[in-house]
C-alpha cells in the first residue's frame, strides 16, 4: 500500500523498455486447463519456495509456513524486500529475480506493473475460489479476465477511524451520513477546541485517501472507466475539486499542525491517545493499532465508519498484505508447490490462520474469530457496497499521493497536482498501449 517516490516512473519504464519487461507473446502461456492442484498435504521433501514480503507483511505466513512445511516436508523461506515495496519487486522481477509467491497488490494496475501475463502463474478453478463469499470472490485479482492472486485477508477499504471517546468528549452523539456531515462534525469539534482530523504528511502515501474517498460516488458512476478513455481527466472538475477541498479543509485548520511533517506512526498514536478526533485511513492503519494496544481497549476507543459524498460508501483498494500470487518460475514442480501452499493456507489451515492474525474471515464457511475487533469487522461489512479506488479500476497508478504531499507542502497549487498527475497517467497509458493516449 505504501505507494511512495518515483513509483510511476518506474512503472513507465518497466512498461517501455524491452529489456525491463518481457514481451507478452513470447510464449510462455498457461491456461487453466493445463493447471493442476496438488492436494494441500502432498509430499514435497526436498522442495524450497521463496516467498517475497514487505517490511508490514514478512510476518503473516509464519505460522502457515511452519505447518505446511511439518505436513509436507518443503522448506519455504521468506525474503524481506525493503521499502518502497512495490518498486523493489517491480525491479527485480523486470532484472529476471523471480520468487514462488509473493505478497502483491491485487489490483488491475498493479498486475499490469508485474506483466501478469508474462509472469505470473494463472490461478482459475483455484480450489479455494468458491469457498469465498460472493462479494469477495471476483473483487479483485483479476486481469484480462484472468485470476492472478489470491485473497488471504479481507481487502483494505478506505474510510474514517475515529476515538468513540473523542467524539462523545465534543457533544458527537451520531456518526456522519455523508462527507458534509463529516466536515460539520469536524467544525463543531474545532469550535470546541479539539484537533478533527489528523494527516500524515511526511510520509505522504496516505494524502490520497481523502480525494479518493470524495470521488466515490463518480467511481460508483464510472469515472474511472472514463479516465481509462481518456474521455475525462484529473484537470477537470470532478477530480480537481476533490484536490481543491482537501486544500480548502487543511486551510481551515482541521488537521493536526504538524501535518507536513506526521507519520504513520504519530498518527496512530494521536488517534489512540485522543489527541485527535479521526483519520482517513486504510486496514493497515488499524493493523498498527492493533500493535499499540489489546482488543479489549481498541473496542472501547476505536470504531470505524466508511464516507462518501452520498453516504456510507467506502473504497475499496486491496494492498498487497491481503494477496499473494504465485510466480512462473520455469520449475513446473516449485509452481505446483506454491499452488499447493495457497490450498494448504485457503484450505484446512485458513481457521487456524484467521486466530493467529485475528483478522475477518473471506469464507462463507470459515466464521470470524470471535476476538476480531469490531472496528475491522466494521471494514469488512462495508466491503458489500463499497466501490473501487484508483487502484482499483485505473488501468495506471500514478503518483498522485507524492503530488498531494507537495500541494500539502506549498510546492504545488491543486491545478499544478492535477496536470502533474494527468500528465503520469497519461504516459503510462500510452506506454501500456491503452486506446485513447
Amino acid at each position: 500500500m505504501r505507494r511512495r517516490v518515483g513509483s510511476a516512473v518506474l512503472a513507465l519504464a518497466c512498461l517501455v523498455g524491452a529489456a525491463a519487461c518481457t514481451n507478452p507473446g513470447t510464449g510462455n502461456d498457461q491456461t487453466s486447463a493445463a493447471v493442476t492442484w496438488p492436494a494441500e498435504t502432498e509430499k514435497l521433501d526436498g522442495v524450497t519456495l521463496t516467498i517475497w514480503a514487505a517490511q508490514n507483511s514478512n510476518t503473516i505466513p509464519k505460522a502457515v509456513i511452519g505447518d505446511f512445511q511439518a505436513a509436507t516436508g518443503a522448506k519455504v523461506n521468506v525474503v524481506t524486500i525493503p521499502d518502497p515495496y512495490e518498486q523493489g519487486v517491480q525491479t527485480k522481477v523486470a532484472s529476471g529475480d523471480k520468487p514462488d509467491l509473493a505478497f502483491w497488490q491485487p489490483t488491475a494496475s498493479q498486475l499490469t506493473a508485474l506483466n501478469a501475463s508474462t509472469n505470473l502463474q494463472v490461478l482459475d478453478g483455484a480450489p479455494w475460489v468458491d469457498k469465498f463469499k460472493p462479494a469477495l470472490r471476483d473483487i479483485t485479482g483479476m486481469l484480462d479476465g484472468k485470476r492472478y492472486a489470491a485473497l488471504i485477508s479481507s481487502p483494505a477499504v478506505e474510510g474514517v477511524y475515529y476515538n468513540k471517546q473523542v467524539l462523545a468528549k465534543y457533544g458527537v452523539t451520531s456518526l456522519p451520513k455523508n462527507f458534509d456531515e463529516l466536515i460539520a462534525t469536524a467544525k463543531t469539534i474545532k469550535a470546541k477546541g479539539g484537533t478533527p482530523f489528523y494527516e500524515m504528511g511526511g510520509d505522504r502515501w496516505a494524502t490520497q485517501w481523502w480525494v479518493q474517498v470524495q470521488l466515490a460516488d463518480a467511481a460508483k458512476a464510472g469515472l474511472w472507466d472514463k479516465v481509462n478513455k481518456n474521455e475525462e481527466k484529473f484537470t477537470d472538475p470532478t477530480i480537481l475539486n476533490a484536490i481543491k477541498k482537501y486544500k480548502e479543509l487543511v486551510d481551515q485548520g482541521l488537521f493536526n499542525s504538524n501535518i507536513t511533517s506526521a507519520t504513520f506512526d504519530d498518527q496512530g498514536k494521536a488517534l489512540l491517545a485522543g489527541d485527535a478526533a479521526m483519520v482517513i485511513q486504510v486496514n493497515s492503519f488499524f493493523s498498527q493499532l492493533q500493535a499499540k494496544a489489546k482488543t479489549d481497549e481498541l473496542n472501547q476507543k476505536i470504531g470505524f465508519f466508511p464516507i462518501s459524498p452520498s453516504g456510507n460508501v467506502g473504497t475499496f483498494i486491496p494492498d498487497q498484505s491481503n494477496a499473494l500470487v504465485a510466480f512462473k518460475t520455469g520449475d513446473a514442480k516449485r509452481e505446483a508447490a506454491a499452488r499447493q501452499l495457497m490450498s494448504f493456507w485457503l484450505g484446512s489451515e485458513y481457521p487456524k490462520f484467521l486466530a493467529d492474525q485475528n483478522t475477518v474471515s473471506l469464507e462463507t464457511d470459515v466464521p470470524s474469530p470471535g476476538t476480531v475487533p469490531d472496528a475491522l469487522n466494521s471494514v469488512s461489512d462495508s466491503l458489500t457496497t463499497a466501490v473501487g479506488s484508483m487502484q482499483a479500476l485505473a488501468v495506471a497508478n500514478p503518483d498522485l499521493y507524492l503530488n498531494l504531499a507537495n500541494m500539502l507542502g506549498g510546492k504545488m497549487t491543486p491545478e499544478q497536482v492535477a496536470s502533474t498527475t494527468q500528465a503520469q497517467f497519461a504516459q503510462l497509458a500510452k506506454a501500456m498501449g491503452t486506446s485513447g493516449f
